[in-house]
């Protein structure tokens, strides 16, 4: 069993026990190649993001760097710029030969609610080592809008494979040739590179950025918000814009892309050398993506741009990420936006689903 773990064999897992939680995992927290997890009931408010560490708990950590700690029963406020620790629902009991990987949900993303998994003995953020028994937790850095959170809500998301199941790029460009994984000459280079739209074929919109001064926003309130109360538009007729450091920006790529049905993606940086922004905070793409079967046809990727130290030129066309793919284990038995809640197949420039549509 060599690939990224379908929903069926997620469903053999927390059968198994290899994923617990309490209370239990709905079957609507599993997707097509990961299972959303869920906040717990309290949260802790931290002096500074940091890991576990070889041989060390989270929970003997959080002694050293707690605050005070918050208690989302009834729902609490998580403040913009500040750090927080929240046990999670679900615990695994991994066998030897599977690991795991978490992500921030697409919606947590475009919020700029930065959300990483942090375990036991920990090393990294959002890796998990195969074998792993113990608890999962989610650090949680709103960076542009303060949150109203409650339990079980879900902002990140843990998917699980065996072996190394990375397409290389000969196996990619392969891939395409036989897939069209985007709608125009890819550039395959450790990956399959995307873009950035800076020129629509209508008008001068080409995206959002983060107003510094807002309200709150309910995680549970769907198409509630205006966006004018949140976003400025961006506009440009020149093919490009300058980025401000510490802004937050929603962009869209230039490529329609598709994940076939028998591959998952995670979105990667392109250059650890142009270290002027990053890109993307929500890196799953699940299978099915963009796939005309399920109702895509190819979709944009949805750009969360954060800018850096010093402004920055960002031009139509330029490289600013890569899907890395991966072959599934299994073909999943649904596929992202077939029958699932699937908020963003289809998409083009898209805010989070808590915003009206414009």
């Amino acid at each position: 069993m060599t690939g990224v773990l379908s929903s069926q064999q997620l469903e053999g897992l927390i059968a198994d026990g290899a994923i617990a939680a309490d209370p239990a995992v709905r079957p609507e927290q599993i997707q097509p190649a990961s299972i959303d997890l869920r906040l717990g009931h309290i949260a802790y408010r931290v002096r500074a993001s940091f890991l576990a560490g070889q041989g060390r708990r989270v929970a003997d950590r959080l002694s050293e760097f707690e605050m005070h700690r918050i208690d989302l029963s009834a729902g609490a406020v998580l403040e913009k710029g500040c750090v927080y620790v929240v046990p999670l629902m679900e615990t695994l009991a991994l066998p030897a030969g599977i690991q795991a990987s978490a992500n921030a949900k697409s919606s947590t993303g475009r919020l700029d609610l930065l959300t990483r998994a942090i375990t036991d003995g920990g090393a990294e953020f959002d890796r998990i080592p195969p074998g792993y028994h113990g608890p999962l937790y989610a650090e949680i850095c709103p960076r542009s809008f303060s949150v109203l959170v409650r339990p079980g809500m879900r902002l990140n998301q843990i998917r699980f494979s065996s072996g190394d199941a990375v397409l290389n790029d000969a196996e990619l460009a392969a891939l395409h040739a036989s897939d069209t994984l985007v709608d125009s000459t890819p550039v395959i280079d450790d990956g399959l590179g995307f873009s950035v739209d800076l020129k629509p074929q209508t008008g001068t919109l080409v995206g959002y950025r983060a107003k510094p001064h807002t309200g709150v926003i309910d995680l549970d309130n769907i198409g509630h918000y205006e966006p004018a109360d949140f976003w400025e538009e961006v506009h440009s007729d020149r093919g490009q814009i300058i980025l401000d450091p510490g802004a937050f920006y929603i962009l869209v790529s230039r490529e329609a892309v598709h994940i076939p049905p028998c591959y998952a993606a995670e979105m990667a940086p392109y250059l650890a050398m142009v270290g002027e922004f990053r890109v993307h905070y929500a890196g799953f793409f699940d299978p099915g993506f963009g796939h005309d079967a399920a109702g895509g046809t190819g979709s944009r990727g949805v750009l969360e741009v954060r800018c850096h130290e010093a402004p920055f030129v960002l031009e139509h066309g330029q490289i600013v990420g890569r899907l890395i793919y991966e072959r599934m284990s299994e073909r999943p038995a649904t596929l992202y936006g077939a029958g699932l809640s699937s908020n963003y197949q289809g998409q083009g420039l898209k805010l989070s689903k808590h915003f009206k549509a414009l």
